[in-house]
This record gives C-alpha cells, sequence and structure tokens, in this order.
C-alpha cells in the first residue's frame, strides 16, 4: 500500500521529494515522475537532444509537452514514444485559452488536482485510457471550460467518459462560497474529479457486468428517471432519513450519485492513508479497543480481489 500511493519519494541526495517537485531542494538536480512506475526519480541528461537518463534501469526519458505551460506537468514517458503528452495530459479534451492569465492560472490548478488523480486510479491498478488518442469509445476525456459572459453556464459533470469541468472552480472564492451555501465538505478540485470519475468507472466496471445486481441491491435501481430525480432533490431536499441510508444528503438523490460520491470518499481515505505512510506513520503499535475490520467484513469476502481490497487497512 505504502508504495502504491505514497506521495513521497526520496532523492538520490537522501532528501525527500515530494510528488509535485520538478527540482530536489537539496541538491538542486531535475526530477521526473515516471507514472508507470509511479516514482518521483533523479534524473541525468541524456545522450540525445532533450532526452533524460532516469537511475536504473529506465529506457531514455522525454518530458511530458506541458511541462514549460501553465499546466507545469512533471511527468515523463519513453523518449521513443510517439506521444508527446504523458498518461495525464493525453487524457484533454479541451483546456482554456492559456494566453488569458486568469485562464491559465486555473488550469495550472486543475492540471494538479488531474494528475494525483490519475497517478492514484493507476495506483489501484485501474484502466485509463485516452478517449482522444486510444479508446474513443470507452476511454476517458476531460475538457476544462469557462461559461460565456452571456452564457450559459458551463456544468461540471460525466458524459459517456467525458468529464466537463468549470475552470471557475478552481478560484478558491467562488468554490468556497458555493461550498458554504450546498453544504460540500469535499467540493475540491480533486474531490470533483473523483466524483465524476466514479460515473466512469460505474460505465466501466458495473453497468455491463456482473456487479450491476449487487450493485442495485445496494445502492438502488439507477434505471430510475434521473432528471424527475434531481427535480424531486432540489424541490423538496433530502429524504428526513438520508443519513441512515446515504453518505451525504446529495446521493440520496439517485443510485448513480450515491455511487460516485462513495467512490469519491473511497479515493480520499486510500489517498489519506498513503499520505499517512509515506510520512513513516504506521497505527501497528498504537493500542485500540476498536474490533478490526477484517476480510469477513466485506461486501463480497470471497471475491478473488477482496485480499487486494483488504491490503488498503493493512498498509
Amino acid at each position: 500500500m505504502n508504495e502504491r500511493l505514497s506521495r513521497t519519494f526520496q532523492c538520490r541526495s537522501g532528501a525527500q521529494t515530494f510528488f509535485r517537485n520538478s527540482q530536489c531542494l537539496n541538491c538542486q538536480g531535475p526530477l521526473g515522475y515516471w507514472a508507470d512506475e509511479r516514482q518521483l526519480v533523479a534524473l541525468d541528461p541524456g545522450t540525445a537532444g532533450d532526452t533524460w537518463q532516469a537511475e536504473g534501469a529506465a529506457p531514455p526519458a522525454k518530458f511530458c509537452a506541458n511541462r514549460d505551460t501553465p499546466a507545469g506537468c512533471n511527468w515523463l514517458l519513453a523518449d521513443h514514444e510517439a506521444h508527446a503528452y504523458c498518461i495525464a495530459c493525453g487524457l484533454n479534451h479541451a483546456i482554456p485559452l492559456a494566453s488569458d492569465p486568469d485562464n491559465a492560472r486555473c488550469w495550472g490548478l486543475i492540471e494538479v488536482a488531474k494528475r494525483r488523480l490519475v497517478s492514484q486510479l493507476l495506483a489501484l491498478g485501474l484502466p485509463v485510457r485516452s478517449k482522444v488518442a486510444d479508446d474513443p469509445e470507452h476511454g476517458l476525456a476531460f475538457e476544462f471550460l469557462r461559461s460565456p459572459p452571456d452564457g450559459p453556464r458551463v456544468l461540471t459533470g460525466h458524459a459517456n467518459g467525458l468529464i466537463t469541468l468549470n475552470i471557475e472552480e478552481a478560484d478558491d472564492a467562488r468554490r468556497e462560497a458555493i461550498r458554504h451555501a450546498l453544504r460540500e465538505p469535499y467540493r475540491t478540485l480533486l474531490g470533483h474529479f473523483r466524483h465524476e470519475v466514479g460515473h466512469y468507472y460505474w460505465d466501466r466496471l458495473v453497468r455491463d457486468g456482473p456487479w450491476l445486481e449487487p450493485f442495485r441491491a445496494l445502492f438502488g435501481d439507477e434505471r430510475a428517471d434521473y432528471a424527475e430525480a434531481l427535480k424531486r432533490n432540489y424541490e423538496q431536499g433530502p429524504p428526513a432519513d438520508w443519513a441512515d441510508r446515504h453518505i451525504s444528503a446529495y446521493t440520496a438523490t439517485h443510485p448513480w450519485e450515491d455511487w460516485a460520491e462513495t467512490w469519491a470518499r473511497y479515493l480520499h481515505v486510500a489517498n489519506s492513508l498513503g499520505t499517512a505512510l509515506g510520512f513513516g506513520l504506521d497505527g501497528a503499535g498504537l493500542e485500540s479497543d476498536i474490533k478490526p475490520f477484517t476480510r469477513a467484513n466485506l461486501y463480497a469476502p470471497d471475491h478473488p480481489g477482496a485480499a487486494r481490497f483488504q491490503d488498503l487497512r493493512n498498509g
């Protein structure tokens, strides 16, 4: 668990480095993130052009083409790859016009959150394929848009693998006002990404597979009219007993929303544990009266993936 989800690394100089770093603050050496290995690595100049050589037996590398843009990407890809963009930036379908300073600022913040999301999806072994370049039918893509002055307002959401984010969500003051008004404590850029990508993975992992009936038994029947469910929620609010059956008031709206936010909270918990483990925090030696969460407590303890899921607790 620590190796898969940690955002804490170590430079060859011995200094602690972090997921977003492109340079070691101790030795000033360049750093790059190898997504395949989920490692932030020290780099030496390569033998040709703008290539780099990572420590170990890695192939010659190049930086993502978004390195010197407002996205500030520090991810690497093999020099022989035809793609100019890393696996995270290669998911972009539309980006804001970066010549506008506010757009550039928002885009940079959005890309930081998106890289955190993509690195976690890869660490969990989930399929991440670009709808733009690799898999138009089943892939994933993002578009980051700003509402035009005369409307209509861009709505954050998911549709058939395409996740749209209103870039105004990157403005802390605006997002905080909405977060407070709607009582959404996890309304962050990363929280948006985690929720919307939950809708995408419902399509990929649940909709056409053996988990559909168990999903309906636990979350409800997703065939219920979604537009009507939203209308009822905004007009009448959540049911009085929502806290007994749902993870938040909004998720009582429809089974799809319940799933997506539960998915987002799982990613949040997994990331928090990875951060704790990366800083050397270990609960094994703590005295506690809490009853351990065992494999038998899982929804499907006999599933082939149950043991791997249990690693989340064991670290």
